[in-house]
């Protein structure tokens, strides 16, 4: 039996059974008391601590009410199991251990962040107020499956002015976030799918899919994306490509590419590419290139967009334009699904789109990033005897390449952690670590890919630029 250690505080202003009831809960959940150990009589807790019985049966009874202790007759009160408590505990300790460990770096190139501090919150505030005045009870019923017309012919407006995607609003469906639309997607396809996707590469999408049963094939990219010799090898029915700007590599895919995968996937009819075009509003040399879609003239694309990375992440809207021979698997096998996104959300959006905030929004953000995009490269200057950059030209982060063979990953990231500064492996982003087909076949890495060369990733949205260059001068103090 254990004695309860427990101090009273008479002048904290906290009821005294309160004040037990707190302590032996702690000690139950953080696991200092055990499953079925018996606890001091009321009697006994009350003489140990010179207090009236009363207060110590109060604080007793409102543990057994809550599952934390049992009474068992003639006998006394015991723990219950509350093993789960103390594991979410722990894990919640862990995670606490985690932030601070994250909290100890200086300055985080994540290639994942973005800039918030030029969002127009005024327009947005003053958009969802007129919505909810104008729209009133109408905006609070169910909506159509794929998204509000109004809104999808927004949508189509803009894919069209931007990035040359021809589709009419039947074809597009809207969902909360990329991941939501590629699970319904697998519902769309069906089971029995061979995929492709390259590797290195957005490993939430390989996560998925593997989710949806199909067979995975990772297949390695060369300067021009991803490998058809490899894609014609692979059996595979279905590629998953960012030809815009593959992640995390930064490789922007040439038009003679786009054209072979068009023409692989038209040789079969079950074969579909799918574009996932998650920053193309993003490019800093030479003019917007069009999407893949835009070049599709036998429905062979899956057109995949988001607003997440180019309004704000909590933004949870993305957009899936659909062949229509897929479209009418849709409507068959999955439309009985409702749509993910609020209405409200959708009307803002469409409001802050068709009105030309996003258009202004995304010419300002355009300016910021590329004044960070020209400030980071231009503090990589003294790097270039000992690393060379790649994927500069577009998206929110450049990887850095060492020219010598010596020099590997782990060093880079640990000797930057010890100045502060977080950075990002290119082997983080490997498929299982691999560079295959399956566990039967490796397949030959194009040159650019060679793992004798390590590389790191350094995204800047994030950051100021002051910030930026704080972080490359202790990266020099650390690489150089």
């Amino acid at each position: 039996m254990n004695e309860l250690a427990i101090t009273l505080d008479m002048k904290s202003g906290v009821y005294l059974y309160e004040q037990i009831y707190q302590y032996i809960k702690n000690e139950i959940v953080e696991g200092k008391l055990s499953e079925q150990e018996r606890l001091p009589s009321t009697r006994a807790l009350a003489e140990h601590l010179q207090i009236a019985r009363s207060t110590v049966e109060l604080a007793y009874e409102q543990l057994v009410s809550e599952g934390y202790i049992e009474a068992k007759p003639y006998k006394g009160y015991f723990v219950c199991a509350v093993g789960e408590l103390y594991h979410l505990k722990k894990e919640k300790v862990i995670r606490g251990e985690e932030q601070r460990k994250e909290a100890a770096y200086l300055f985080d190139l994540s290639p994942n962040g973005i800039e918030m501090k030029a969002f127009p919150f005024p327009t947005w505030r003053r958009i969802s107020k007129n919505v909810l005045a104008e729209h009133q009870r109408e905006i609070f019923e169910a909506g159509h499956p794929q998204g509000d017309f109004a809104f999808r012919n927004t949508i189509c407006r803009y894919l069209y002015s931007f990035r040359g995607v021809n589709c009419e609003p039947e074809q597009i469906v809207v969902g909360a976030g990329n991941d939501y639309l590629l699970l319904l997607l697998g519902k769309i396809l069906g089971e029995h799918q061979r995929v492709a996707m390259e590797t290195p590469t957005y490993q939430r999408a390989y996560q998925i899919f593997c989710s949806a049963g199909y067979e995975m094939l990772t297949l390695p990219i060369d300067k021009n994306g991803m490998s058809m010799e490899h894609l014609k090898e692979s059996g595979a029915n279905i590629a998953y490509v960012m030809p815009s700007h593959q992640f995390p590599t930064g490789v922007v895919m040439p038009i003679g590419r786009r054209m072979e995968l068009l023409k692989w996937a038209e040789e079969a009819e079950d074969r579909y590419l799918i574009e996932d075009d998650y920053d193309s509003e993003f490019r800093y040399k030479g003019k917007p290139i069009q999407a893949l879609q835009a070049w599709d003239k036998k429905e062979k694309v899956i057109y995949v967009g988001t607003f997440s990375k180019s309004i704000a992440p909590a933004i949870r809207v993305s957009f899936m334009v659909l062949p229509r021979p897929l479209l009418r698997l849709y409507e068959k096998n999955v439309s009985f699904l409702s749509s993910t996104v609020s209405r409200i959300d959708q009307a803002i959006l469409n409001e802050f789109i068709g009105g030309g905030h996003y258009e202004r929004y995304l010419n300002k953000m355009r300016k910021i990033y590329r004044s960070k995009h020209d400030c980071l490269l231009e503090c990589l200057k003294p790097f270039k005897n000992k690393f060379r950059i790649s994927g500069e030209n577009a998206g929110l982060h450049i990887v850095l390449i060492s020219k010598e063979e010596g020099i590997h990953e782990e060093w880079l990231t640990k000797t930057a952690r010890e100045v502060g500064i977080k950075v990002y492996g290119m082997s983080d982003y490997f498929i299982q670590g691999t560079k295959g087909i399956g566990k039967e076949k490796q397949w030959r890495i194009g040159e650019d890919l060679e793992e004798k060369h390590a590389k790191v990733l350094l995204g800047y949205a994030s950051l100021s630029e002051e910030e930026i260059r704080k972080a490359l001068f202790l990266l020099q103090k650390a690489w150089l």
